[in-house]
């Protein structure tokens, strides 16, 4: 398949995710206050798109929590600064066995096993333009944690998400996840147009070497519209090879805590450099308004609860 460099690019910032990574800079916000202003100055710096997860404001932990949720977008959408909000509905789904010899009982200190409902609360109560979908199970670098996402799941907060008009990110860590997704276009679940978002180098994901990214995008459809990202130090190399194979780019804390070596950065400087990078490629940045157009993105307030 022949390169066919995307002229017209959105960067997604990916603010705060759930992994522990909350002590080891002073950059990862915590509070629904400091998750919201990181990603406001993330959309200044030229993000279209922020990607939010909520954290516990005392521990750094990662959290489900609706109200937490509800202030971050409130305080996004209250500020001056416009961004499409894309919320994570990955949290919910992490299982952890015991050790090797006796898998079962689960860890029940780690174990975060919900039904479809409770996953997709804070979506419905939000009403994100985006929200994620990881498309399938997967093993990561801890020794007994599995994500796990079962077909059935997939099917039913797939449905709940086309209910609320609120628009999937297929979140895909190897080429099966791609296979799933077109499942659920054929089924109905899920509607075009179709947002991925390539996850590389996550152990144990597809590497992040180029031969296995593009068969990932020789995987997705034509018509579909696709970002990429690796983590650590290949995030900003990946803004290149996204752009380049025809995608869209992720960075942000989420993903990786360095400007360069020896230098924290804060999400802000990481969407600046990326958009340097886009730009000196001889590529546009799109704004919040012509990826809600692109998408058919429904940019809608919260609703007011009862009561």
């Amino acid at each position: 398949m022949p390169l066919e460099m995307n002229r017209n690019v959105f960067i997604t910032c990916a603010v705060t995710g759930s992994g522990g990574t909350q002590d080891r800079s002073p950059h990862v916000p915590r509070t629904p206050e400091q998750i919201a202003n990181s990603a406001i100055d993330a959309a200044k710096a030229g993000a279209a798109v922020v990607h939010c997860h909520v954290r516990d404001p005392d521990t750094g932990a990662a959290s489900r929590r609706t109200d937490l949720y509800r202030e971050v977008v409130d305080r996004i959408r209250d500020s001056d600064t416009d961004a499409v909000v894309n919320l994570t509905a990955g949290m919910g789904g992490d299982l952890i066995t015991g050790d090797v010899e006796s898998p079962l009982p689960l860890d029940e200190a780690g174990t975060d096993m919900v039904g479809a409902t409770e996953r997709m609360a804070h979506v419905a109560e939000c009403l994100p333009e985006i929200c994620t979908l990881d498309c399938g199970t997967m093993n990561f670098a801890e020794a007994d944690y599995i994500m796990a996402n079962t077909p059935g799941m997939l099917r039913a907060m797939g449905k709940m998400m086309t209910d609320l008009g609120v628009r999937p990110e297929i979140e895909v860590f190897e080429t099966g996840h791609l296979w799933f997704a077109k499942q659920l276009v054929e089924e109905g679940i899920i509607e075009d147009p179709v947002m991925v978002q390539m996850c590389m180098g996550i152990p144990w994901g597809a590497p992040d070497d180029l031969n296995t990214f593009m068969a990932m995008v020789n995987n997705t459809p034509d018509n579909w519209t696709f970002s990429a990202f690796s983590i650590g130090r290949n995030e900003m190399p990946y803004t290149a090879a996204a752009v380049l194979a025809g995608g869209n780019v992720r960075v942000g804390l989420e993903d990786n805590l360095w400007l360069e070596r020896g230098q924290l950065a804060t999400n802000a400087q990481l969407v600046e450099k990326a958009a340097t990078i886009v730009s000196n490629m001889g590529a546009t940045l799109m704004t919040p308004a012509e990826v809600r157009e692109k998408m058919q993105l429904s940019k809608r307030a919260p609703i007011t609860p009862a009561g």
